[in-house]
């Protein structure tokens, strides 16, 4: 961090000006009428103004033991000023219309043959993401707008703010008592951490730190709020990133000395932990001492269990929390509940939800709810019982009597939270008045009740109790769920609702249909109308009223009109027991208890109604909630009305209902962002033309123009929108069955490739119609200058409606429909190719759902108002059929696997749905593993924990006979082993023999396969780990297979040979290949194509089988092609075998006439063969040797193998026998081919044929998991079955996406027909890609299922071997796997692993770089990082490898930031590219586009100097730290990545044994060298900084040019006076002179 300057003083002003009325009125209005804080106030606004010392009349704070030092920026400014770092020049503002490298820099000298370090410097700007017209002067710091004054504990809602001038302070140990805006949200301001690491390095970074409790108060106080204001959140991160929790909080908390301030410091940080994404509860599972965990979250429940000041003042007192450390204690809960896989949070947090907190419910409640659940009958009477004894055992000894159950802590914690909760809402709002603590409050209480109800094990006995005090009710009742802030709170109540309802059976967790809440509903409504009847004469009638009348509100509301007060009371307290009767005021409230009754038995609407009545399509009411879709901005400060994906889920519905939601928002927030980008680009004006009617007053028409244009958008014109059809709804249903439009727009505007993109569409793509009115002519608002900036783009542009459409067909000028298909006349015959003329009608299926909504509020005209047509990119344009799919799985009965069932819910044994507890019925017993072992000692190192018994199956083949067993290999378990991931790999009782179990190995001689080379199967090469086999082993039996692959150990070659495998043993199943992306799809598809799986079977679905490396065609229509040829051709091979039998050649005109000629001539003669050399064989006194020729001679199909290379028979009879059943073996796999193809020959269409070959002919089927999602419908119409489904890249899958593949077939009477379920991936790399932050890290969304396997502890193979990096790179990532080692091959002398890089003195480094210029870190704009010197660094470093000799294609450049990628690009553009030297690197990428590949060498950028960043994320940190195999090169700031907890396992090994600067051997080429990878480098170059790398780079270019010459230079001239030196040599003298 560059060092902290004074702010410059400010101009100064008369101290008179600042007693004007308006700041009167707003220190009245903030409450601070008082003269001391008034007195106070103005004096410190006239230092900040005047620029002076404050005034001796000023109230200083209060001493403290030790100030902690604060940053010079106001607690809390809108804006903060931006002070210019002493003694480091800014960089210069790039000059207007400028690019790339040429932006940040001003031009370089013009000189004859510039090296590459000469041609300028890359600007710190946005690159080719940049707008043209964009000023890059714009990116120069500006004086940043005034902060707002602080807020008063109340603030009136409608009174506007007024924001003086902030002051300049000196630093104060007491926090200032800033609000967020908004209402509770945590402050942000600008930080400058060095304070704070200057007071970690002195308190607990240091070596000699001491502990004083002081220290922990002083800290709590000025910078965690002190419990009277919200957290500054960056200034937290930084005492979080000095590890105040793991060096100084937790080592020296005593549950039973520590003090409360103490105990909330520690919540505090883990809080902070949980919202940066990073795992908090890990350090703590690593502490030995269970009781101190246990202690401290008792600690904490027994402070949240006491009465609180929430009813009275918000100050801290010793034994109670305020209303901002309650809240801090309620998010902690909700961070526990969400965490139930760790032990120690398990242990402490599940006896908060037992069944002690119904000793809080009435008499009559808990009668009636023990009656229900006798088993809980018997556990409440154990617990009566134990504490009699209790209370019994503590008179006898004369102790003091135990705390009754009633006031135990489990027992009262959650009454006392919703007492606070519901004073807290109902003291939120008073008059007007919104007291934001509070409100936030509310909001973190309701977000932890809607976890606890999502979780079956949290909801069973909370669910009552909420019940029972009428949450609820209370909640809706509160002023502050109709205030205009109570927006949020409000949805969570609806969400809260939603969860307190759901339709499950609390104690069960079995599913109620809708048939069973129906069910429970009128059993209500008729236990209702009974005791009214008996009871109650007033609501005779109404008891005598049919159900369809008495469930509605209305209905029911005026017949409990009727009755009294006395007569409400009785009927709800004590009657139903819908009241608590000692529930205070709440009791005589009518209104209240009026609400309770009628919300109990009021109807409700089904949830798969709801889901079917909602519009898949977003509109303008979702897109810019920021409730629901949160913006970029989001930083975790307050709760969303959201639901999340934890471990555990309800039921299957609420599992696809909770990914619906999220992926229909997700969707919603890309879609926003392109909507903002289309708006910003075509900036709509409203513009108001006058017409004169012959009238007094002239009528005027509003009108939108479009100031801009867009790619991806086009205007509409007036009129040019029509609906054409709206058909009836179906039976059952309110909405449309189908709404269509017309749209019609004019192409002429574009050109070229924009053009091209519009024809493009076609059916099923979706488009959007957007009603903008744009803003007034001139207003600034459309231009987003300094004043709109926190203007939504739909307040900015007016935009009124959004609606979705998909399209249907598309027609050119002259009206000829035209499509996928290509273009078609009326007449349907092809027609010319491409549209005619620029005009383009687009007919929309509407959304039926969202169109009906707009009929019931009247708004269906407003079609004809929309005037802007946009599209968007196909390959994020999927989110519709995506979401068809959930929607169709929520309404149809979701069958998954019995076996899988509970698993996948969350609960029960997290083995059961292993192999090895499978029924033994379903378990494959013997496995033949084929090719998988390469002899017989790779066999016996792949089961160190089994003793093999060989038995003799074949000539040469088993230990019985004497000889050496040889693969193949067939392995059979006995009933009771354990056919898991123990099977192989390391031995636990190694040595132990008499404990280990027995396997039967049966080594077998594989049958000839037939005189062909072609018919001999390609054999395995891979020497397989002993984890591989194992995870090859469980692949093949039955239920659920979980393998973790680290980088390098093989995870796409384990799969291949699973599949492989699969295959051979179960060859009548099919298979289903999923894998997230193309390319990875690709690669292991291409595998199998190599192994001994006919090409037949396979089949590759979707766009990537276009970039298969091969040249066969595996897509449908390839392969019907394929079979059809492949036929003809077979059917030759049969005429040819009918004419060596003396047969007619009609026998092979079809394949029907084939299999006649098999039955009859070919299979005959073979039977007739293998009997007379069977008869033969069993002759009295058979010799082998006399009876050599004999199979020779009776072979009926000599003549056919004619034209086998060689002879066909050894004149050996066993030999020549065997040969002769490889030959038969070749024929019958003709005829079984030509059976295959008699389906193609009979089906004539091709789509028939097409959908043949998917359901029927195919055993392998890929395709990528969105693939799988698009064409479920067309699945499930085709009738495809499947017995097993093998998923690669599982942890980069969102959850549902890998739901989904297991959903593509019908179940069979009820039951799915799935066997086997094997996930392959590495959850410690990135997870699937959610770009919008609050979905990622608030609503889990992109947690994979194999994520959430793995935190509910299902048994994992994991890989231990890797195979592509250096042993020393492994290191940088082995840590964060159990026991991963190295494969020979990277240790092996001889490789090019044993060899050093050359020019390098290590194969990696850190490499510290400074700041460039006085800078470090830039960002042009939002979230678009640079590091100018890095960049300079990579590229000249990326050019000394290249001078060396380095191949281009062997070196990638990666960064962790994408304005850093697209910085280096520009670099390298400028010095690299069109160089012939230099060249580019094969990628340029970031890191997380980067997963998944590799390189030789890798050049990494970090970027940030100011913190940690995103890369603090462990698994980002894995993937950059996995991608190279020889070389890997990090360019950081060392001091900023050297203090971070998260990622010290990987970087203290490139900190601690290499040199901070970059450590160069110029002398060396990469041709030349030999030097092992061990030596070490007696005198290496250490590169100082970039600009010293440049000149290294400039030298060395100059030898390049030197050699250049000298091969192009003329031939000496000799003269009598000897030789002259050429004048190219001359010139070469002159440059080696240079600098």
């Amino acid at each position: 961090m560059p060092p902290k300057n004074k702010p410059a003083a400010a101009k100064a002003l008369d101290p008179d000006s600042l007693t004007v009325p308006k700041l009167k009125l707003e220190l009245k209005r903030l409450g601070l009428e008082q003269d001391g804080l008034k007195a106070a106030l103005v004096a410190r606004l006239k230092q900040g103004l005047l620029g002076g010392d404050a005034p001796e009349q000023a109230p200083k704070p209060a001493a403290e033991p030790e100030p902690l030092p604060k940053s010079k920026s106001p607690a809390k400014p809108a804006k903060a000023q931006t002070a210019k770092p002493a003694k480091s020049p800014t960089a210069k503002p790039a000059a207007r219309g400028k690019r790339g490298a040429a932006a940040i820099e001003p031009e370089p000298e013009t000189e004859p043959e510039p090296t590459p370090m000469e041609s300028g410097k890359a600007k710190t700007g946005k690159g080719k993401a940049a707008t043209e017209n964009g000023d890059a002067a714009k990116n120069e710091e500006k004086p940043s707008s005034p902060a707002k004054a602080p807020a008063a504990k109340r603030r009136k809602a409608d009174a506007p703010a007024v924001a003086p001038k902030p002051p300049v302070v000196a630093p104060s140990a007491v926090p200032s008592q800033d609000k967020a805006s908004r209402g509770g949200g945590s402050r942000l301001a600008k930080v400058e951490p060095d304070s704070i690491a200057e007071f970690a390095a002195k308190h607990w970074s240091g070596t000699e730190s001491v502990f004083d409790e002081s220290v922990v108060q002083n800290v709590y106080d000025s910078e965690l709020g002190g419990g009277t204001s919200p957290l500054n959140l960056q200034r937290t991160q930084a005492l979080e990133m000095s590890q105040y929790l793991e060096k100084f909080l937790w080592p020296h908390f005593d549950p039973t000395k520590s003090s409360v301030k103490h105990a909330v410091s520690i919540v505090a940080m883990v809080n902070e932990k949980f919202r940066q994404g990073l795992e908090a509860w890990v350090f703590f599972e690593s502490d030995a001492d269970d009781e101190k965990f246990d202690g401290f979250f008792k600690n904490v429940m027994r402070l949240l269990s006491r009465d609180s000041g929430i009813g009275g003042d918000d100050k801290p007192h010793n034994d109670k929390l305020s209303v901002v450390e309650k809240t801090s204690v309620v998010m902690f809960l909700v961070r526990a509940f969400q965490s139930l896989e760790h032990e120690k949070v398990r242990v402490c947090a599940l006896p908060l939800v037992s069944l002690p907190l119904w000793s809080g419910l009435s008499e009559t409640r808990l009668k009636l709810e023990l009656g229900k659940h006798p088993g809980l009958d018997k556990h409440w009477r154990h617990l009566q019982k134990k504490q009699a004894k209790a209370l019994k055992a503590a008179a006898k000894e004369g102790k003091p009597a135990p705390v009754p159950l009633k006031d135990t802590t489990e027992a009262r914690w959650l009454p006392r939270l919703i007492d606070d909760f519901l004073r807290a809402a109902r003291d939120a709002v008073v008059d007007g008045d919104f007291d934001c603590d509070r409100i936030l409050f509310c909001e973190r209480c309701l977000e932890l009740l809607i976890d606890v109800l999502s979780q079956l094990p949290t909801r069973r006995f909370v669910k009552t109790v909420l019940d029972a005090k009428q949450v609820l009710v209370k909640a809706r009742m509160t002023a502050l769920f109709a205030h205009a802030h109570g927006t949020l709170f409000k949805q969570l109540v609806d969400l809260f609702s939603f969860y307190l309802g759901f339709e499950i059976d609390d104690h069960s967790g079995v599913a109620l249909s809708d048939e069973d809440m129906e069910s429970k509903h009128y059993d209500r409504l008729l236990g209702l109308q009974r005791l009214c009847f008996k009871h109650i004469e007033k609501l005779r009638n109404f008891s005598l009223l049919h159900c369809g009348a008495v469930e509605k509100r209305e209905v029911l509301t005026q017949h409990l009109g009727t009755l009294t007060q006395l007569e409400l009371k009785r009927l709800a307290v004590s009657q139903l027991g819908l009241v608590n009767g000692n529930d205070g005021a709440w009791c005589d409230d009518r209104e209240f208890l009026t609400e309770v009754v009628v919300t109990h038995f009021e109807s409700r609407p089904s949830q798969k109604k709801q889901i079917n009545a909602m519009p898949l399509y977003p509109n303008e009411d979702v897109l810019f909630d920021e409730n629901v879709v949160p913006s970029a901005r989001w930083v975790g400060d307050k709760p969303l009305a959201l639901p999340k994906l934890n471990t555990q889920f309800l039921t299957f519905r609420d599992y696809l209902l909770r990914n619906f939601n999220l992926f229909r928002l997700e969707a919603a927030y890309e879609i926003r962002e392109d909507i903002s980008d289309v708006l910003t680009r075509m900036a709509p004006v409203k513009s108001v033309t006058g017409t004169s009617t012959g009238q007094s007053t002239p009528q005027s028409t509003t009108q939108t123009q479009f100031k801009g244009w867009s790619r991806m958008a086009l205007p509409v014109a007036a009129g040019a929108l029509t609906v054409t059809q709206v058909k009836a709804p179906l039976i059952g249903e309110t909405k449309p069955s189908s709404v269509r439009c017309e749209v019609r727009v004019n192409l002429g505007s574009l050109k070229g490739p924009a053009r091209v993109e519009w024809d493009e569409l076609k059916q099923h793509d979706v488009v959007f119609l957007l009603h903008a009115e744009g803003g007034e002519a001139g207003d600034s608002s459309s231009k987003g200058n300094e004043n709109t900036k926190e203007k939504t783009v739909a307040e900015r542009f007016r935009l009124r409606r959004v609606r979705g459409g998909e399209v249907v067909e598309v027609r050119d000028g002259e009206g000829t429909r035209y499509n996928d298909f290509g273009r078609v006349g009326g007449d349907g015959t092809d027609g010319p190719s491409g549209p005619a003329g620029y005009e383009r009608t687009f007919v929309l299926q509407m959304d039926a759902a969202q169109y009906q909504l707009d009929v019931d509020r009247g708004d269906d005209a407003m079609y004809s108002s929309l005037n802007v047509l946009m599209r968007r990119r196909p390959k994020e344009n999927n989110f519709k059929s995506i979401l068809e799919c959930i929607r169709d799985l929520m309404n149809a009965d979701t069958v998954v696997p019995e076996w899988l069932h509970d698993v996948f819910l969350g609960y029960g044994d997290p083995n059961a749905a292993q192999g090895s507890n499978m029924p033994q019925t379903q378990r494959v017993k013997t496995v033949d593993f084929k090719d998988t072992f390469l002899d017989e000692t790779h066999l016996r190192e792949s089961f160190l924990t089994h003793d093999l018994i060989f038995t003799n199956a074949g000539a040469g083949a088993g230990s019985g006979s004497g000889n050496k067993p040889v693969p193949p290999f067939r392995v059979t378990f006995p009933d009771d082993s354990s056919n898991d991931a123990e099977g192989a790999g390391a031995s636990k009782n190694e040595g132990n023999t008499s404990s280990k179990k027995q396997l039967t190995v049966e080594s077998y001689s594989p049958p000839d396969p037939g005189p062909y080379p072609e018919d001999l199967p390609v054999l395995n090469k891979v020497r397989f780990t002993p984890t591989q086999v194992s995870a090859v082993m469980s692949g093949v039996q039955p239920g659920l297979t979980m393998v973790v692959g680290p980088p390098g150990t093989g995870k796409t070659d384990t799969a291949t040979q699973i599949m492989h495998v699969l295959y051979h043993n179960e060859p009548g199943q099919r298979t289903l290949l999923i894998t997230h992306s193309n390319a990875a799809l690709n690669d292991l598809f291409t595998k199998l194509m190599q192994r001994d799986v006919p090409a037949r079977y396979l089949l590759r679905l979707g766009q990537g089988e276009r970039d298969l490396d091969t040249d066969l065609d595996f897509s449908r229509q390839g392969r019907v092609d394929a079979m059809l040829t492949r036929r003809l051709e077979l059917l030759a091979v049969v005429e040819k075998l009918a004419i060596s039998l003396g047969v007619p050649e009609d026998v092979a005109y079809t394949c029907e006439t084939a299999s006649h000629f098999w039955l009859l001539h070919v299979l005959a003669r073979w039977e007739k063969f293998d009997a007379v050399v069977g008869t033969k064989r069993n002759e009295r006194g058979f010799s082998e040797k006399e009876n050599g020729t004999f199979v020779a001679q009776a072979f009926p199909f000599t003549e056919f193998f004619g034209d086998v290379a060689g002879d066909l028979f050894s004149q050996s009879f066993d030999a020549d026998h065997k040969k002769a059943a490889g030959c038969m073996r070749h024929i019958r796999g003709i005829f079984t081919e030509l059976a295959e193809c008699r389906a193609f020959e009979l089906l004539k269409s091709p789509g028939d044929r097409s959908n043949y070959l998917l359901t029927k002919q195919a055993k392998v089927i890929a395709m990528t998991c969105t693939h799988a999602a698009l064409k479920r419908r067309d699945f499930l119409k085709l009738g495809l079955k499947y017995d097993n489904l093998v998923m690669e890249e599982s942890a980069q899958v969102l959850e549902i996406e890998t739901f989904i593949p297991m959903m593509l077939q019908q179940p069979v009477d009820g039951v799915s027909r799935l066997k086997r379920v094997v996930l392959i991936g590495d959850h410690h790399q990135l997870p699937p890609v959610v770009k919008n932050a609050a979905f990622q890290k608030y609503c889990n969304l992109d947690q994979s299922l194999f994520k959430r396997f793995v935190r509910l502890g299902t048994p994992l193979i994991e890989l231990k071997d890797q195979g592509r990096a250096r042993p020393e790179l492994a290191k940088l990532y082995a840590w964060r796997y159990k026991g991963l080692g190295n494969l020979p091959n990277t240790v092996a002398l001889g490789t090019k692993y044993a060899l050093a890089n050359p020019g390098f003195s290590h194969a990696a480094q850190f490499v510290d770089v400074p700041d460039y210029d006085g800078v470090g870190e830039s960002s042009p704009s939002a979230h678009f990082y640079q590091n100018l010197g890095e960049a300079e660094y990579v590229v000249s470093v990326f050019q000394y490898m290249r001078l060396l000799g380095y191949p281009g294609h062997k070196i990638s450049i990666l960064t962790t930031y994408r304005g850093q990628k697209h910085l280096i690009r520009d670099v390298l553009n400028r010095r690299c590219t069109t160089h012939p030297l230099f060249g580019n690197p094969k990628h340029v990428s970031t890191v997380d586009k980067f997963q998944g590949q590799q390189n030789d060498f890798v050049l990494l950028s970090l970027v940030k100097t100011r913190n940690v960043g995103h890369v603090r994320d462990v698994r980002r940190l894995v993937v950059a730290m996995s991608r190279a195999r020889l070389g890997l090169y990090v360019f950081g700031r060392k001091q900023l990545f050297h203090n971070c907890l998260e990622l010290q396992p990987a970087l203290t090994h490139l900190f601690d044994g290499y040199p901070a600067l970059l450590s160069v051997v110029p002398t060396e080429t990469f041709s030349e060298c030999t030097r092992a990878d061990d030596t070490v480098v007696s005198a290496p170059y250490l590169v100082p900084d970039a600009v010293a790398m440049g000149h290294v780079v400039n030298q060395l270019f100059v030898k390049w040019q030197q050699g250049q010459r000298l091969a192009q230079a003329p031939p000496q001239v000799v003269t009598v006076s000897g030789v002259h030196a050429t004048s190219g040599e001359a010139v070469l003298e002159r440059e080696e002179g240079q600098p």
